[in-house]
């Protein structure tokens, strides 16, 4: 884990595998940034989709219970958005370094697309 200190506030930027280990242990929520289409595509199993535009940290369920973190396809987004968060007070805030990009290097599993008959399919990973 890296932490940056961003307009007052703390950043935290995980791997995807220290993502994963925490997902997968039901310690954190993944916040998905990308566009309907790119989530419809391909995505991590489970997150939950926020675009980007419509994006507003004051309407996030609250970190009491399970901590929240962002993603999207390579980090940009979501890094531009932990900011936006940060600057408003929102303690922690985390991103995935590398986004889904990433994540699909690491063999992590996700939900993908068959593109034969245009089905939700899911693509285990290398763990499995």
């Amino acid at each position: 884990m890296k932490t940056e200190t961003v307009d007052g506030g703390t950043i935290e930027t995980w791997t995807p595998q220290e993502v994963w280990d925490a997902y997968s242990q039901g310690k954190i929520a993944l916040i998905d940034v990308r566009t309907p289409q790119e989530y419809m595509l391909e995505h991590v199993e489970g997150a939950l989709l926020l675009p980007m535009p419509f994006f507003d940290s004051e309407k996030l369920p609250s970190q009491q219970g399970k901590r929240l973190v962002l993603y999207c396809g390579s980090s940009a987004r979501s890094g531009r958005i932990a900011s936006a968060c940060a600057a408003k007070g929102m303690v922690p805030v985390t991103h995935m370094e590398g986004g889904f990009a990433a994540w699909k290097q690491a063999g992590l599993p996700y939900m993908g697309t068959d593109m034969a008959t245009g089905a939700p399919k899911r693509v285990p990973g290398q763990q499995d």
